[in-house]
């Protein structure tokens, strides 16, 4: 809410800024020193002109009032220090964050990827793989033999050995094989993944799939788990999103082929009973074994191709039309029927464009677009890099820093340059410190890679808060709106201080203005009256209250006369009431009595008028919101009125005055 007050705020007073004054642009406007040009104040003019008004000297002059309060707002605050407070700094440098990010990205790199996810998302891959596990920062000897007899399986695989049986007894991806676990029993995998399309995979490990052609067996494909061979077992346009009805029947454990081909005749024969008419709702309750969906006709929540066993997918996938149902399929769960409720395709590139954005920054692709930004980052600075000079770090660092507590030495050397970025250099220590500051409890690795990949790291780190600290000066856009959150949160800070908490807390204040100013909160004519509403239209009822009411016993005795702990029969209201707040009170006549009876959707009211009430001025709880608002306004005018007395300024009428 705050961000949003802000940006209203400043919506209203701040100009897009430009490094460069043109020649003959004058000053048109001095604020306690500060000038303002004719062009600059012009930008503030028209980029609040939303209506697209033709300029003219009124609505220059009106707006160039407002101008110079915000000037000296923003002045006051700068004066205050609100603008030197950690606070204030905290939340700008967040805003500032925010605002970097679309400066801090390949827009190229990024689109590409975009699209490339979406065609991605067109098709759904079935696929087996095999892992050989290697650390992302083993030493090339490891990186090497991990290689090697991944390639070895691979050849063993193309000669036509069973890549099933050689991921059960060769992949480190433990569901490959089976396996006991916490007392039960795993069947393995045999390295099948079944199904799934863009984002569900890690991206090295998505692009080697979508890049093999169906039936064939990747290149050792590396990524942070080590590396993979793929084989692509089927290829099909995209599921998208699903709801389905099923029925699930069994397979006894330890069952007999005999077994097995009574569970399978019996979803035949369901099969054939639901082609015949009967309700998949009402058999699914009756025979399913899923019991967890069977009390609700069979219906599962709605899925991807990613969710649900291959078998599954396959089949429900062969559905053309909804409300159809496949045929029945065995899966090792037992005997499948499924009917297709509905459908959600995956839509055009447009349809996807703001999910796919969001996936995009969460996935481990986002890196390409890092490594693009890094790369031109590099180049427009003339990066250099120095990694002789790496050497005499990894003489230094230890195992230590594997546990987290690695010192950099107090007595070592480190004042030579490892890279530089532009004028900066960054030497042998400020690497080291990196190091010190960065590392954390992991398992001991190769000195060197580890070191190697921290610098990479702290270089591309550098390379874009290099970036980041250019902004300003490189994009004139982007520093006039960090001015605009500047000033509009010093701003918001101080009329939150000076007016709209003030007229909050200061009840002294607002009481007495109140008092001064009572009569601009007038009642007008009001009816001081009892509303009494019988929930019956029963006559003997009606004569009775009406008896009651003219007795002028309370109101507490004629509600005990006609209620009981078990029943209402009668409500009474009693206020006063204005034009506008009741139908029934503005169909009678303004009057003090007892009101004819009123009918209205089965019930019976009767009014009672005590008095006519001539206007009168309402009481300051009664109206607290319109005459905090008015206080508020007050305040501000009133704190103009000090700033204009406090801050001198200046405008040029000659320069106002010219322009067209």
């Amino acid at each position: 809410m705050k961000k949003l007050l802000i940006a209203i705020i400043t919506l209203l007073f701040i100009a897009t800024s430009s490094e460069i004054i043109a020649q003959n642009d004058p000053v048109i406007l001095t604020v306690a020193g500060e000038n303002i040009t004719k062009s600059e104040f012009l930008n503030v003019y028209q980029k609040n002109n939303i209506n697209g008004e033709a300029l003219d000297q009124k609505s220059l002059k009106e707006y160039m009032d407002l101008y110079i309060n915000f000037r000296l707002k923003v002045k006051e605050a700068e004066d205050l220090g609100l603008d030197t407070l950690k606070a204030f700094k905290d939340e700008l440098a967040g805003y500032r964050k925010q605002l970097a990010q679309p400066y801090l990205i390949d827009d190229k790199m990024n689109e590409a990827l975009l699209k490339e996810a979406y065609n991605r998302k067109k098709s759904d891959i079935r696929a087996s793989h095999i892992l050989i596990k290697v650390d992302r920062n083993a030493s090339p000897q490891d990186t090497l033999a991990a290689y090697k007899k991944a390639m070895s399986l691979r050849k063993r695989a193309l000669k036509g050995e069973d890549f099933g049986l050689l991921a059960a007894e060769y992949s480190d991806d433990l569901s490959a094989r089976d396996r006991d676990a916490e007392g039960r029993k795993f069947t393995g995998n045999r390295g099948d993944l079944g199904y799934f399309t863009v984002f569900d995979m890690v991206y090295p490990f998505e692009s080697g799939a979508y890049n093999t052609p169906e039936g064939e067996i990747s290149m050792p494909v590396r990524s942070d788990f080590g590396y993979h061979l793929i084989k692509v077992v089927d290829r099909k346009p995209a599921l998208g999103r699903v709801q389905v009805a099923h029925i699930l029947l069994k397979v006894p454990e330890n069952a007999t082929a005999a077994d097995s081909a009574l569970v399978e005749q019996k979803a035949k024969d369901l099969y054939n009973r639901i082609i015949n008419g009967e309700d998949f709702a009402r058999l699914a309750e009756q025979n399913s074994d899923d019991k967890s969906t069977a009390n609700k006709g069979g219906v599962l929540p709605w899925f991807g191709a990613n969710k649900m066993i291959p078998e599954f997918i396959k089949s429900v996938s062969a559905i053309k039309n909804l409300n159809e149902v496949a045929p029945p399929f065995s899966s090792f769960y037992g005997w499948h029927i499924v009917k297709l409720l509905d459908r959600k395709e995956i839509g055009t590139y447009e349809d996807n464009i703001n999910e796919l954005k969001q996936s995009l920054t969460r996935s481990d692709r986002a890196k390409k677009s890092e490594e693009a930004l890094v790369n031109r980052i590099k180049q427009e600075y003339k990066f250099s890099e120095s990694p002789k000079n790496l050497a005499a770090i990894n003489k230094i660092v230890t195992d230590t820093i594997f546990a987290a507590g690695w010192k950099v030495p107090a007595n070592v050397k480190l004042n030579k340059t490892l890279f530089t970025i532009g004028r900066r250099s960054y030497s042998q220590l400020d690497f080291a410190n990196y190091l010190e500051k960065n590392q954390r409890r992991q398992s001991k690795q190769n000195i060197e890679a580890y070191v190697q990949d921290k610098l990479n790291t702290y270089i591309n780190t550098s390379l874009i808060e290099y970036e980041d600290s250019m902004l300003e000066s490189k994009y004139p856009d982007f520093k006039a709106l960090v001015k605009e959150y500047r000033d509009g949160i010093l701003l918001f800070e101080l009329t939150d201080q000076k007016v709209w908490s003030k007229a909050v807390k200061d009840t002294a204040g607002l009481e007495a203005f109140y008092e001064q100013n009572k009569y601009n909160y007038m009642w007008g004519e009001r009816l001081d009256a009892t509303i009494y509403s019988l929930d019956t239209i029963n006559q003997e009822l009606s004569t009775r209250l009406r008896k009651a009411i003219k007795t002028g016993i309370t109101d507490t005795e004629i509600l005990e006369q006609f209620n009981t702990d078990s029943t209402t029969l009668l409500t009474i209201e009693r206020h006063k009431f204005s034009s506008g707040d009741n139908a029934m009170i503005d169909s009678i006549e303004w009057q003090t009595g007892l009101s004819p009876e009123i009918l209205d959707e089965g019930r019976v009211h009767m009014i009672l008028v005590h008095k006519l009430l001539a206007p009168e001025p309402r009481l300051l709880n009664e109206a607290r919101g319109i005459i905090t608002a008015d206080y508020q306004n007050y305040l501000e005018k009133e704190w103009i009125k000090e700033l204009r007395r406090k801050y001198d300024f200046d405008v040029k009428e000659e320069v106002l005055s010219s322009i067209k």
